[in-house]
């Protein structure tokens, strides 16, 4: 004889919440989620990518400001929308108001007040995109060594390597004496990147990028499913809401989305100092 359902509350809602995200950040829900992102998200991504810094860098100050006691400008700060909103984004904060709402009628929800659940879901959702940038950056990582045999922590250091292909390709293709004796020349005296043509591969690595990061979540969302990362993410935010606690101005994902940019600093300085 099976053992009967446990009805614990707090079981409940796991249940709750485990179904939520098999539904919705599986490898179906995923592929139907990012049909909201078939439009104007293109555009915005890029936008969203440039300011990706200025969140850091306010989440950090908003940070800052809490730690010495100042948390009325520290909440003025965190409650500040950085990014452009997608219609990815809205979409995911309906399927979560909807998750509250259900919660709502079984008895599970929190107590806590509509705005301060409001501001729990979009840092829910400026942290599910900042695991995408972490999928980018990844991607970034993997691709350069794959191809050029190095670290590539970033757009910023993979731009050099890729700009220096295109113009050592195409200095071959035009050497007066055919592409053989081209190879032979340049393998020895490799061509020189103009600096336009370097701020020209940035920029098109990183609307390139921006595109790949809106759609990452095709791949993070189903992994993050399996290893239990959406579910206890979700039950954190809950039982923050239960104590009527906000959540911290940033959290640690945005560091490590983060991480490939700093590095692209670091390597460009080490570059500089060669």
């Amino acid at each position: 004889m099976s053992a009967p359902a446990d009805t614990r509350p707090l079981t409940q809602r796991e249940n709750e919440v485990r179904r939520f995200v098999r539904a919705r950040f599986g490898v179906r829900g995923s592929l139907r989620l990012h049909r909201a992102a078939l439009g104007a998200d293109l555009l915005r991504a890029p936008v969203n990518v440039m300011l990706s810094p200025v969140f850091l860098l306010i989440r950090l100050l908003a940070w800052v400001l809490r730690s010495c006691g100042a948390t009325r400008p520290a909440a003025w700060l965190a409650s500040r929308r950085i990014f452009l909103a997608s219609d990815l984004g809205r979409q995911v904060e309906a399927d979560l108001d909807g998750l509250m709402v259900r919660l709502t009628e079984r008895g599970l929800a929190p107590k806590a007040q509509p705005e301060t659940i409001r501001r729990a879901i979009s840092a829910y959702v400026e942290t599910r995109n900042a695991v995408a940038e972490i999928t980018t950056s990844l991607l970034v990582l993997l691709g350069g060594l794959l191809l050029f045999y190095r670290a590539t922590p970033g757009v910023m250091s993979l731009a050099e390597p890729v700009a220096q292909m295109r113009a050592q390709s195409r200095a071959i293709e035009e050497f007066a004496l055919g592409n053989w004796a081209g190879r032979m020349w340049y393998g020895v005296f490799p061509r020189e990147i103009a600096m336009g043509e370097l701020i020209l591969t940035g920029i098109v690595l990183t609307v390139i990028a921006s595109v790949v990061t809106t759609f990452a979540g095709v791949i993070a969302d189903p992994v993050q499913s399996w290893t239990g990362l959406h579910r206890r993410r979700l039950m954190r935010m809950l039982a923050r809401l239960d104590r009527r606690q906000e959540a911290a101005p940033m959290a640690g994902e945005h560091l490590l989305a983060r991480l490939g940019d700093l590095g692209d600093i670091a390597s460009s300085i080490w570059r500089g100092l060669r």
